[in-house]
């Protein structure tokens, strides 16, 4: 008899360590789901701020004060996992969607404003480094659009709270109540499922 072990990619592993480590755990948690709610509220707000690089860093930070001030903790693991919709690859369409709600609350409407296009064209298209783009991208960004995205996310953060938030309650609650009913159910069969 041979002992077959399948290979993975070491995408499949990676996809594997995760859901061993963050899924499974999450799912198994102990916790009521007002906990796991706010967890994922907590981080998709944050994630709705034009700080991508210290996003993680501020929900910890929460994560602190709501827990001692407060005697609210949340689930850490999932108030930093839903940080990641706004990344490196997302972060210029969400900035840019925040610019135009801020120029739109302030007063300035919807009109092209072509400068801003033309200052993120030819820092992205010039001869510069990768790196070297990306600094001039935050120099610009925090000197001459900081202020509009600022008010411009602040709509999307609400709205990431209160919606990540209630979904999540939803979902939690749902999954809870057809766990109890699924347990019910292998009661009366007289089966128990042993982990």
């Amino acid at each position: 008899m041979t002992n077959f072990r399948r290979r993975y990619t070491w995408i499949q592993n990676i996809g594997r360590l995760l859901k061993k480590k963050l899924v499974i755990p999450l799912w198994r948690s102990p916790h009521p789901p007002e906990y796991k709610a706010l967890g994922v509220a907590i981080g998709l707000g944050w994630a709705m701020t034009p700080l991508v690089g210290v996003q993680m860093y501020l929900v910890w930070m929460t994560w602190l004060i709501m827990k001692k001030f407060f005697n609210k903790p949340f689930s850490l693991a999932l108030g930093l996992a839903w940080t990641w919709v706004t990344n490196v690859f997302t972060m210029v369409p969400i900035y840019y969607v925040f610019y135009l709600t801020g120029r739109l609350m302030m007063g300035k409407g919807l009109t092209e404003d072509h400068s801003v296009k033309q200052q993120i064209a030819a820092i992205f298209l010039g001869p510069q480094s990768f790196v070297q783009k990306w600094g001039d991208f935050f120099k610009a960004l925090m000197k001459e659009w900081g202020i509009t995205m600022m008010m411009g996310c602040i709509p999307f953060i609400i709205a990431a709270l209160l919606l990540g938030y209630y979904v999540t309650l939803r979902y939690e609650s749902l999954r809870e109540h057809h766990r109890q009913l699924r347990q019910q159910k292998r009661e009366q069969n007289g089966t128990t499922r042993k982990f």
